[in-house]
């Protein structure tokens, strides 16, 4: 039985569709010798819940949500980028979630509420030549009580989900946008957000200048 479950699962994956788009600087290379670490900032999350599960949830649960969600992503990108650095095709290094955080918290900046910081500021205060920002829209979130909530009023885990993923690799030195990553995926996206970020970033990773 589990395995009939595996194969469905797979099966349902496979499914999925996806619409990639991919901008590269044309200094795309020198901007990658020159940066040793690169950091992860939690993305601005929007979680758009049909009226149905709307009524379920105050604007404050909303919040927390899209709160919880976001660093959820940025952990599971963490874990995604240091797997590849394992394998030693990244070329560049990547700073903890943890400490990036607990810097900005260190310096007075709300991490979820980054936009009024230049990536040069940023670059500053966490000591890395990139970071990663950008946003990231669900039908469904991930994060783990939510996850569970939603899959409640939505009848089981295998409920279509609908996600797009815009993320900006950008310069600390010169605030250049380096990289931009723009992926919609519609379908059966995993349990989690480590199963949501592999979707995401398994193609991509052949075709950005950060790995090999």
């Amino acid at each position: 039985m589990k395995k009939i479950i595996f194969i469905l699962t797979v099966f349902i994956t496979t499914l999925s569709f996806s619409q990639t788009k991919l901008y590269l600087n044309p200094k795309a290379d020198g901007y990658v010798a020159n940066t040793k670490t690169i950091a992860i900032l939690p993305l601005r999350v929007q979680v758009k819940l049909r009226p149905k599960q709307l009524k379920d949830f105050t604007s404050e649960q909303i919040v927390e949500m899209e709160k919880n969600e976001s660093l959820d992503i940025q952990n599971a990108m963490y874990t995604w980028f240091l797997t590849r650095k394992k394998r030693g095709t990244l070329l560049v290094g990547v700073q903890n979630p943890a400490r990036t955080n607990a810097l900005l918290k260190k310096n007075g900046i709300d991490k979820f509420n980054l936009d009024a910081y230049l990536p040069s500021e940023l670059g500053k205060i966490l000591g890395v030549e990139t970071v990663i920002n950008g946003s990231y829209e669900t039908s469904k979130p991930m994060s783990t009580g939510a996850a569970i909530g939603l899959a409640v009023l939505t009848g089981g885990m295998f409920a279509t989900n609908s996600a797009v993923m815009n993320m900006n690799f950008m310069s600390t030195v010169d605030d250049e946008l380096v990289v931009n990553y723009n992926k919609k995926v519609k379908g059966s996206l995993g349990s989690d957000a480590q199963d949501l970020i592999n979707v995401l970033m398994r193609k991509v990773s052949r075709r950005i200048p950060y790995t090999k």
